[in-house]
């Protein structure tokens, strides 16, 4: 019998519950067809899912049909808790995604299909509701081709000839089998499907059951039992609570089997249930293939491996803004942190957090709708009322340079060095942990121990306090005293390295950004654009589809927030805005939000870059540029680039290795500076915050903003500045970003887009006769095949069209990095990823309507100087010259 892991994923409102409860009534697991709509579905259990008619959290049930064991996962569909099914994601065989036939592809479900291709996972698709969606099928099948992959194939059809060639055109393979017999073989097929190389399409109704019983024959047809190695593993997917508050691991079992009464870790298996909605069932032994629940393993998290399995990577959605927990008077905040906690356990990406400095409860949400799940679950849980206040982005930073991180923690009968090289990741990457540091050096436990401490703790950015991503750590050396190390010390150390490391490096502010699709009537494009352009987006080309336009692009987060209240107001109610998660990119405005939030390193006594050395019998505080004078190992980084990347620190430190760390008569350093001696009692106080330090929610927010890392010199700086000598004017303009950023250009490049072309060039010729400076227009043509840079004059100014696979943004960055210094260079356009780069190049910026306006203010000046306009409302040549020379110009006209 197969033994499969199947979930199905839709975009909200698509009908993932009721095709759900289709399969399982067909397939006989239940006696009773429930619906959404009357709140009995039978998975959807929680009393909000009833009332709300979503699906919150996920669910389990198992289905058998003929020679299929399937346990199937019912995940949300609402983007408010996409984390929540990405998370399911990790350990499915097989995924069915649901497409509304009367919604077609939507923004979020593309964003499904982006994950379920980063994990690798076989995908069916039913394309639900066609009783609604009547004659639609085959413009729905171009859709899913044209929107997620060309390989999308009908399998609810005939197995005729077209339906083989099709299938055949996904692999050379079967290519080839198709030529030789006209047929493809099923076993090929079940192979192709698995290594998603094609996607099974099926069409139905799950509210009227049509459909469902071909969709239930292709699975037990086409889907393939993996297979599993005979060791010990299990992935955990979800951590939960029953009725009776016990603490559930839900876990898909990848290797072997897991027995009652097993220890895993420190704790031991009490319970193993097979959950199918609301009941369970209990077992003695779960073999690889089960999802289980697990009672009685109180330490484990979500995206965990255990046995052979390694820990997955982090979630790709993730909330991105915080909001102010405001409790009621008679709720003591102390009293109710730990049971919030209990919440973070399972879903991790809330994020909770105590701000010390403010006495304030922060969490982070993915949106309104959970906000209204999360205050009932707390009501529900705790007896508490609970309400949110302030909303803020959640900012990240990472470094642009590499630094090498060195911490110290050394009081008196205790010892620990670690020294960490930090290097910029790739975007996206998250926290990379490794070690290259030799065994003879450190020993191996020691080694594991720091990694450990590494991964244990969200660290926290010098810029903002947020926290840190994308940064490649590795362990290169460290050293431990047989007597005095013990694992506290590591983690002082390992915590302080990484933030003189971050105290060192060039940080970067990064903050959220949206993907979004803006579809308003084809009148309002020009508002539209013009939008995002002042909320610093960039976006494709806009697309007209009937009467409709269609943008799409990227913007920063916080600047997308609310427009969809905008978007209705000026559309009538017909515009609609959809948002994706896109990642994170540089900040907008980092100087603007750095100022307001106001950080200052050195006064975060929780996240200290100072380090601890010992002398006479008595620990002393280095502050973390001073390290490098009194550290016992040596730094690995080569002396040239550890003093370009140590801007901070006033002499080089490898000739001073050998006083390191001892400490000097008279209570200072080498430097001269005053030393911080510490007392037995500050030492316990640091030895206790070690003790506890997975404890969640510790920060410090300071007034004031921390500005510089290098030293204060009381003594003021004299400059003298001589007036620089006045360079040649270019101006850059992008040609097609131009075009269509002028409404009257984009509705003439609607028609023709050669027309609008010229019309441009016609403008600028004019604008370049008018500010006497060179002016070059550039243009795309990186998609025209073996097309070479081409440099035309059209009139007084040059045109540049571009080679192939290099875009005008490209030609434009390559020649202000070239020229930026030498000449004075303007670049007109509305693409903000490439005015970040330009920015860096000491050149001017000038957007596309602020080229417009200029072009505008520049004919009306020279209609000015030169008399105005003929009654006709024409400029004639002869108008505005003097007597003299139209006497010549007559004279020669006669000749």
């Amino acid at each position: 019998m197969k033994k499969l892991v199947t979930g199905i994923l839709a975009h909200v409102d698509a009908g993932k519950t009721t095709l759900s409860e289709a399969l399982l009534y067909s397939g006989g697991s239940i006696r009773k067809l429930g619906r959404v709509d009357k709140g009995d579905a039978f998975l959807d259990t929680y009393e909000l899912e009833k009332k709300r008619g979503i699906t919150i959290f996920s669910k389990q049930a198992v289905l058998e049909w003929r020679d299929m064991w399937i346990t199937l996962l019912d995940t949300p569909g609402h983007v408010d808790f996409s984390a929540e099914m990405e998370r399911t994601l990790q350990v499915l065989d097989y995924a069915v995604l649901v497409i509304s036939g009367i919604d077609g592809v939507q923004g979020h479900t593309q964003t499904l299909w982006r994950l379920l291709s980063r994990y690798n996972i076989p995908t069916f698709l039913f394309i639900n509701k066609m009783d609604l969606a009547k004659g639609q099928r085959n413009n729905l099948l171009s859709e899913l081709k044209f929107r997620l992959d060309e390989n999308c194939i009908d399998f609810s059809k005939e197995k005729n000839q077209e339906f083989y060639e099709a299938v055949a055109m996904g692999d050379e393979e079967a290519l080839n089998e198709f030529l030789d017999s006209g047929q493809v073989d099923t076993e090929k097929i079940r192979e192709m499907i698995s290594e998603r190389k094609i996607f099974p399409c099926y069409f139905g109704s799950a509210l009227k059951l049509d459909g469902v019983d071909t969709f239930m024959e292709g699975m037990e047809e086409y889907m393939m039992t993996p297979t599993y190695p005979e060791e010990f593993g299990a992935r955990v997917f979800k951590v939960g609570r029953d009725h009776q508050g016990n603490r559930l691991t839900y876990m898909k079992i990848t290797g072997g089997s897991l027995k009652v009464r097993e220890v895993i870790g420190e704790d031991k298996v009490n319970q193993i249930r097979l959950y199918s909605g609301e009941k369970y069932e209990g077992i003695k032994e779960a073999d690889a293939g089960t999802v289980c629940a697990v009672t009685g393993l109180m330490k484990t998290r979500p995206g965990e491996g255990l046995g052979i399995e390694a820990d997955t990577v982090l979630p790709v959605l993730e909330p991105v803004l915080a909001y102010r927990l405001l409790l009621p008077e008679d709720v003591d905040a102390a009293q109710i942190l730990p049971k919030l906690y209990q919440l973070e356990e399972e879903e991790p990406e809330l994020h909770i957090t105590w701000e010390e400095n403010r006495k304030e409860i922060h969490v982070q949400i993915m949106g309104e709708i959970q906000m209204e799940i999360l205050k009932s679950l707390i009501a529900e849980r705790f007896g508490a009322e609970v309400e949110f206040g302030d909303r803020s982005i959640v900012y990240k930073e990472t470094i642009e340079n590499t630094v090498e991180g060195v911490g110290h923690f050394e009081p008196l009968r205790h010892y620990a060095e670690v020294h960490l090289l930090m290097e910029p990741g790739e975007e996206g990457s998250g926290l990379q942990f490794e070690t290259a540091c030799s065994e003879d050096l450190l020993e191996r436990n020691w080694q594991r121990l720091i990694l450990t401490h590494l991964e244990e703790r969200e660290h926290r950015g010098v810029l903002t306090g947020s926290p840190i991503t994308d940064i490649k750590f590795t362990l290169v050396s460290g050293r431990a005293h047989k007597k005095h190390t013990e694992g506290g010390d590591f983690r002082q150390a390992v915590y302080r390295a990484v933030r003189q490391g971050l105290m060192q490096a060039e940080s970067v502010l990064l903050e959220p950004y949206y993907d979004f699709r803006l579809e308003v009537p084809d009148k309002m494009i020009g508002r539209a654009m013009a939008d995002m352009e002042r909320m610093n987006g960039t976006f494709e080309p806009p697309m007209i589809e009937g009467d409709q336009a269609v943008l799409t692009g990227c913007a920063p987060v916080a600047c997308l927030d609310g427009y969809q209240k905008e978007v209705t107001s000026y559309t009538g109610g017909t515009g609609r805005l959809t948002c994706v998660l896109r990642g994170y990119g540089r900040c907008h405005n980092e100087e603007e939000v750095i100022e307001a939030m106001g950080y200052d390193p050195d006064s975060d006594t929780e996240n200290p870059s100072s380090s601890v050395f010992c002398s006479h019998g008595a620990g002393f505080i280095v502050t973390w540029d001073e390290v490098y004078n009194y550290m016992h190992l040596e730094n690995t980084l080569t002396e040239a680039a550890s003093l370009e990347d140590q801007s901070g620190i006033e002499d080089g430190y490898s000739s001073r290795k050998g006083h390191a760390g001892r400490g000097f008569p008279g209570g200072k350093g080498e430097s001269g500076q005053e030393e911080t001696w510490l007392g037995t009692d500050e030492v316990d106080a640091i030895l206790e915050r070690t003790f506890y330090a997975n404890r969640r929610g510790k920060s410090s927010v300071p007034k004031n903003r921390w500005r510089t890392r290098e030293r204060v010199v009381s003594s003021p700086v004299v400059r003298t500045y001589k007036k620089p000598e006045p360079k040649e004017e270019y101006l850059l303009v992008d040609g097609y970003n131009v075009i269509y950023a002028w409404e009257e250009l984009r509705e003439l490049a609607e028609l023709n887009i050669d027309s609008a072309r010229s019309k441009l060039l016609d403008i600028l010729c004019n604008y370049q006769g008018i500010k006497k400076c060179k002016l070059i227009t550039v243009f795309d043509a990186y998609r025209v095949q073996g097309h070479a840079t081409e440099f035309l004059d059209y009139h007084n100014i040059h045109v540049v069209y571009t080679k192939e696979a290099e875009t005008a943004d490209q030609y434009i960055e390559k020649f202000a990095h070239e020229h930026g210094r030498k000449y004075d260079v303007t670049v007109a356009t509305s693409d903000y990823l490439e005015q970040i780069i330009i920015r860096g190049q000491g050149c001017r910026l000038m957007s596309a309507r602020e080229l417009e306006e200029e072009v505008k203010r520049a004919n009306r000046e020279l209609q000015q100087e030169y008399g105005g306009t003929t009654p006709g409302g024409k400029n004639y040549l002869l108008d505005s010259v003097s007597e003299e020379v139209k006497r010549q110009l007559g004279e020669i006209k006669d000749e």
